[in-house]
């Protein structure tokens, strides 16, 4: 059963005609900036909402929960969920809800993409013909890694970790994983050419390619993290990447977001930085935002939400 009109907050804009929706069954209110709102002004905000339609870079914690009386209905635009406060919104009884499936495909293009660029020194290459330093066909210039029938580790095997692996099988890698029926973290490390990130980001994962893990590696191995910046030790990466401990890395996530202009790891070479894009194709994005309407239209019925991340009690 419908209930009357919401007031909802949409931290970012949206190009997409899912908002539509839910502008004509609610009041909604939409951030105009390119950049998300302070926290401060999140919290004003969500205040007196009762549904929030919010993105990875909202923290959505319990100070600003208890801040907001009225609040009904959480809907992340995203997969992941760590910048909510899960127990803090189950307590109140507010569902929380994510946009999962969508982005697999787009996420493994991009992890592979990544890979295929570092191991073939594009980059490097392309920055070479646009500065005027394509003199001639050289043989032993941008010389890169071979993919076709190299090892591939794959770290999280789930949705697109799996994804991957599939892209993989077209290049006939030998694919190593973890989890059920795969290979212990420290094993996979060190047997593979290519390390692809792909788990969730837990307590136990934070920092889990730290100066241990990337001293199993080989000398001529290549990271790749489409997954959540802080599972890598930036300050470990940084030394590997200089000390040649490692081949290259190439990372669509980072830790913060973006990364400050003169933070130290863009200064390391053989390095890869992309402005996580992991899920930027118009279906992906577009369906993210069809399912996040959904939710929060669902949320705020009081039915269940399509896609429900924490049981609210």
């Amino acid at each position: 059963m419908q209930r009357g009109m919401a007031r909802c907050f949409v931290t970012r804009r949206l190009p997409f005609p899912a908002l539509d929706r839910l502008s004509s069954r609610h009041e909604v209110d939409v951030w105009p900036e390119r950049l998300p709102p302070p926290y401060e002004e999140l919290v004003a905000r969500a205040a007196d909402a009762e549904g929030l339609l919010t993105l990875l870079t909202d923290r959505i914690d319990a100070s600003l929960i208890e801040h907001s009386p009225r609040l009904r209905a959480i809907s992340n635009y995203a997969v992941g969920y760590d910048n909510i406060d899960l127990e803090a919104a189950s307590a109140r009884g507010i569902p929380v809800g994510n946009t999962p499936d969508v982005l697999t495909d787009a996420t493994a293009d991009l992890a592979f993409a990544l890979l295929l660029a570092a191991a073939r020194k594009l980059p490097a290459a392309i920055a070479a013909v646009r500065d005027g330093d394509w003199l001639t066909w050289e043989p032993a210039q941008y010389l890169g890694a071979s993919v076709f029938g190299a090892t591939l580790g794959i770290v999280g095997f789930g949705r697109i970790g799996q994804a991957v692996a599939r892209r993989a099988s077209g290049f006939e890698m030998n694919v190593l994983h973890t989890g059920s029926g795969g290979e212990p973290v420290e094993t996979l490390l060190e047997r593979s050419d290519f390390v692809s990130l792909h788990c969730p980001l837990t307590p136990e994962t934070y920092h889990l390619i730290d100066d241990a893990a990337l001293s199993l590696m080989k000398a001529g191995a290549i990271l790749v993290n489409t997954a959540r910046g802080p599972i890598v030790d930036h300050d470990a990466l940084r030394r590997a990447l200089i000390a040649g401990e490692i081949a290259g890395a190439a990372l669509d996530v980072t830790d913060p977001e973006p990364l400050p202009s003169g933070d130290p790891l863009l200064a390391a070479p053989n390095l890869i930085v992309v402005p996580h894009i992991g899920s930027a194709t118009q279906a992906a994005r577009g369906r993210m935002a069809d399912l996040a309407v959904d939710n929060l239209l669902a949320g705020l019925d009081g039915q269940p939400m399509p896609h429900q991340v924490g049981a609210a009690r």
